[in-house]
């Protein structure tokens, strides 16, 4: 039995020693995956204990220098003192597509401290997440709420809508949450300071775009607004990479795969990027923002390729640009023209003009009525007429049959037409030629008789023609006989 057990072990130990190597395979595959979504930080493997291995942006050297930069130009104030040189080389121009690039760094940032702040809140309040959902607005409440537990002292008048104050408050009176400790409600408070902090320097970066948009870009603003413009701009690379783009492409800048969670995609809004932040956009009807998006990434692609060679530093073509799409969205929306109903043409009194001619009096004479019919629509006064069933039963002869014959069937006289027909046949000559030919037949086929014995040489020689001058020889003449006494 030990041997037995023993070779049991031997297997189990092979065993493990096989299934060690799928786990290196998988634990690679599973590397791959993360080097290729390095962009993207992993929440779930970040240690939510510390708010500083949660929140790192405030402490690179990169966001001081931006927000330095930003601070200093927006102090300074506005210059347009270099408006010839090229937009590439321009300072400020550099210094807007870094604003670009930060203001999506914060905004990843503000989330995941939204993440860090609920995950510590959820035990004291674990029905607000569900009730605020906007990462700032949450922060300001937590901050505001703190440890107590009688919302009704808490004034939070400015920070929600009258009516989500209201919710709130019942909901804080029924909620099964405890109060913070004290470590954890200094890192909650600490992470909400940091969650407006990062809000405030992101409104900022914001209005220094914006502020700079209307010189860099005037005629793209005009159309998508200043901040939407920048956000183009930092994807696409500078004024001059989106110009090169395609209206398709300009589209799709900003647009992010949206998870559904096998819910319906008929009312989500696929292949839309930054674009549907735009106040055409928005104040544009659902079953048209489709259309409306084309039109504007094409406007918005002309207006970026004037400003990229500064065609209208005014603004002005970007204004009529826009104003071109609001006709044509409000053309969209207009009702069909409604289908007035068609009048029947005013009866003419005249008699109308009709055709006449050979052919017309031919074809009426070919479906004339026959003479048959005519007597069967026919009745004699006081006769009765017979029927097909009898007892005036069925269709009536009318005066078919009341000639005395004793048939119904009448003789049909042979119209001008067909008259006319057989005389042109018989003045043709259906025989054969007049040469000789052991293949000379005497038959000949006639429309109108049908077939008959005819004589070629006879048609050929005519009595009478040619050189015969006398009815039976050409030298024969007769003699004179004297009368005898």
């Amino acid at each position: 039995m030990a041997s037995l057990a023993d070779s049991f072990l031997a297997d189990l130990d092979e065993l493990s020693d096989n299934e060690g190597y799928p786990e290196e395979d998988n634990a690679e595959a599973a590397g791959m995956e993360d080097d290729g979504d390095d962009d993207m930080p992993d929440l779930e493997s970040l240690n939510y204990d510390d708010l500083d291995s949660v929140s790192k942006l405030q402490k690179t050297q990169r966001y001081n220098d931006i927000m330095q930069k930003v601070e200093d130009a927006l102090q300074k104030g506005t210059d347009f003192s270099n408006q010839g040189s090229i937009l590439e080389e321009d300072p400020e121009y550099q210094l807007i597509v870094d604003c670009n690039a930060l203001s999506v760094d914060i905004e990843n940032e503000i989330i995941i401290i939204h993440n860090f702040i609920r995950d510590k809140y959820r035990l004291k309040f674990p029905e607000l997440e569900s009730l605020v959902h906007h990462p700032i607005d949450y922060a300001r409440v937590v901050k505001k709420i703190g440890n107590e537990m009688d919302l009704t002292l808490v004034d939070l008048e400015g920070l929600l809508p009258s009516a989500i104050i209201m919710v709130v408050s019942v909901t804080a009176s029924t909620t099964s949450g405890k109060p913070l400790s004290e470590e954890n409600l200094e890192k909650t408070v600490e992470a909400c300071d940091r969650a407006l902090t990062l809000d405030a320097a992101k409104k900022k970066v914001l209005d220094f775009v914006e502020s700079r948009m209307g010189y860099i870009a005037p005629n793209l603003s005009a159309i998508v607004g200043s901040a939407v413009a920048s956000k183009l701009m930092g994807t696409a690379g500078g004024l001059g990479a989106l110009a090169k783009m395609p209206a398709c492409n300009v589209q799709l800048l900003g647009a992010k795969r949206k998870n559904l969670a096998g819910f319906s995609t008929a009312t989500s809004q696929f292949r839309v990027g930054y674009l549907e932040q735009t106040e055409v956009f928005q104040s544009t009807p659902p079953a048209l923002r489709t259309r409306a998006c084309r039109l504007i990434a094409a406007k918005s692609t002309l207006a970026a390729r004037i400003d990229s060679i500064r065609g209208d530093p005014t603004g002005k073509a970007g204004r009529n640009l826009l104003e071109e799409i609001r006709k044509k969205i409000e053309k969209w929306q207009e009702p069909p023209p409604a289908k007035l109903p068609k009048p029947l043409p005013v009866p003419d009194s005249e008699p109308k003009k009709k055709r006449g001619g050979r052919r017309l009096r031919k074809m009426k004479e070919r479906y004339a009525q026959t003479d048959m019919m005519k007597l069967a629509n026919r009745m004699q006064f006081g006769i009765p007429e017979e029927s097909s069933l009898g007892d005036g039963l069925g269709e009536g002869y009318g005066m078919l049959g009341q000639a005395g014959s004793g048939k119904l069937r009448v003789s049909a006289g042979q119209s001008k037409l067909a008259a006319k027909v057989a005389k042109k046949f018989k003045e043709k000559s259906y025989g054969s030629s007049g040469a000789t030919s052991g293949l000379t037949s005497s038959l000949a086929f006639t429309p109108v008789q049908g077939i008959e014995l005819s004589n070629p040489q006879a048609q050929g020689n005519p009595l009478g023609g040619g050189t015969q001058s006398t009815y039976f020889s050409e030298t024969g003449t007769f003699s004179k006989i004297r009368r005898t006494q």
